[in-house]
């Protein structure tokens, strides 16, 4: 049976709306084919009646029959005037005038990041090349680096777009612009590697390598320079009646160098092998000789700190010279060694103690030399009298916060003292702040710290010469540079 088509004006004037046509009357299948729009009268659909009500934009859902604009990728923000004090964290979809005429900037990427995510980039002053633009990767790669960069030349113009956890942000277009791989970090391994701020730390608690792979390159990455600590390992100190203290470890650094940022010591694409100076052993009572054992150096490149000078012993023998030299043995004024040598500028350490005048009463050694102090003198009563004795202090030791934690290093050991002398109770001297360890009093002396380089303390003896000196502390290197 043919169907006969509604003729045009079938219906009145606003006859047929939404309310008189019951939901799901038409269904899609009813219709073959596309309804010619001259078949439709002006009016309205609504969008509810439709399969599809919306459309995306610019990653933005926008309902049928909204209005908005057209606008570029990237939405311009008014021109940010560097003042050299706070930088700018980008948001995707904006672009970015940036006026360094007076400081340069740095414009930090979002922390989280999705494909497609863009940022631009212009130099609004074309000031570029004279105060440059720091782009803070903030944990994302940039063309598959983990470095910041920076923009360099006058008048360039970047878009970056992000793709993925392997490459990160990527350049898509690039207008004068020189080298987007200026701000280059030092990239090295080896050690115990940890962080503080923007700096990495190698830390070597014995022998190993320091490798280095990429040299920093750019005021904002560089340059390719370290800074360094070097202490070698410190002496021990020596036996019998009252032992010198021994020397601490010789003590190098560059930290902190004038400019932290910067580092004071040229490195290159190579391996460094680094000496951790062993401490020197501790010397047993009845053993002959009986002064102490020198302290092993410790080597970086050509950065080379001298192990500590023994602590001296009976009979009446001189402390032995060294990074810090050790502390004079027995009585009778015997002296300390020489610290400093070989001789290094700055000086690498300090003499050791003298050991008592004679006199009728117990024997009281020098202390060990510190990186700071000079050992002190052991001490009694003038000559001919009796008293008590004390064995020198060891000289105390420096501070260094390199680790990007103040630790004290190279100290030295403390003096011992002969406890069964006339004029008891008697006083060892204690070991130097830098983990010098303390003298014995009619005792074994106290071992100096593990891997600060200090040295150990001098044995002190009743009648039965039996008690063995404290051994030399280990030494440590350390490295670090600015690595982001």
């Amino acid at each position: 049976m043919a169907l006969t088509k509604l003729p045009k004006n079938a219906f009145g004037t606003g006859s047929v709306d939404d309310s008189k046509i019951e939901d799901g009357t038409i269904q899609a299948v009813e219709i073959s084919g596309t309804i010619d729009e001259g078949k439709i009268a002006t009016g309205t659909i609504a969008n509810a009646k439709l399969s599809t009500s919306s459309i995306t934009f610019n990653g933005t859902s926008r309902s049928l029959g909204d209005s908005f604009s057209l606008t570029a990728d990237v939405n311009w923000q008014s021109v940010i005037t560097a003042d050299g004090s706070t930088g700018t964290t980008a948001v995707a979809g904006n672009g970015y005038f940036i006026d360094t005429t007076s400081a340069s900037h740095t414009l930090t990427l979002p922390s989280s990041a999705s494909i497609g995510d863009t940022i631009a980039i212009k130099d609004y002053a074309g000031t570029f090349g004279t105060n440059v633009l720091v782009i803070n990767r903030n944990g994302h790669k940039i063309q598959g680096v983990e470095n910041n960069h920076q923009i360099e030349t006058n008048r360039a113009s970047i878009v970056l777009v992000y793709v993925d956890t392997t490459k990160g942000w990527l350049y898509t277009e690039e207008h004068n612009v020189a080298d987007l791989q200026a701000n280059s970090f030092i990239s090295a391994t080896g050690g115990t590697i940890t962080t503080s701020g923007d700096f990495k730390i190698h830390t070597f608690t014995g022998d190993g390598c320091f490798v280095v792979s990429t040299l920093g390159l750019g005021p904002a990455g560089g340059p390719s320079n370290v800074d360094y600590l070097v202490v070698a390992g410190g002496a021990s100190g020596g036996s019998y009646y009252a032992g010198g203290g021994g020397g601490a470890g010789g003590y190098r650094t560059s930290f902190p160098s004038p400019d932290c940022n910067a580092g004071a010591f040229p490195i290159s694409a190579t391996t460094y092998p680094i000496t951790v100076g062993a401490g020197g052993a501790a010397r047993a009572g009845c053993a002959s000789p009986k002064i102490g054992n020198p302290g092993s150096n410790s080597v970086f490149s050509t950065i080379t700190s001298t192990g500590g000078g023994y602590g001296g012993s009976i009979p009446n023998t001189a402390g032995g010279p060294g990074g810090s030299g050790g502390g004079g043995g027995d009585r009778n004024n015997t002296a300390g060694g020489t610290g400093n040598t070989p001789p290094t500028s700055p000086s690498q350490g300090n003499n050791g103690g003298t050991a008592k005048p004679e006199t009728g009463g117990a024997a009281a050694a020098g202390g060990g030399g510190g990186a700071t102090v000079a050992g002190s003198n052991g001490s009694g009563p003038s000559p001919g009298t009796t008293g008590p004795q004390t064995g020198g202090p060891g000289g105390a030791g420096a501070t260094n916060a390199i680790t990007g934690s103040p630790t004290a290093y190279a100290g030295g050991g403390g003096g011992g003292v002969e406890g069964s002398g006339s004029g008891s109770p008697n006083t060892a001297g204690s070991g130097g702040a830098g983990g010098g360890g303390a003298g014995g009093n009619d005792s074994a002396g106290t071992a100096g710290t593990v891997n600060t380089g200090g040295g150990g303390g001098g044995a002190g003896n009743g009648p039965a010469p039996t008690t063995a000196s404290g051994a030399g502390g280990k030494g440590i290197v350390v490295i670090r540079y600015k690595y982001q």
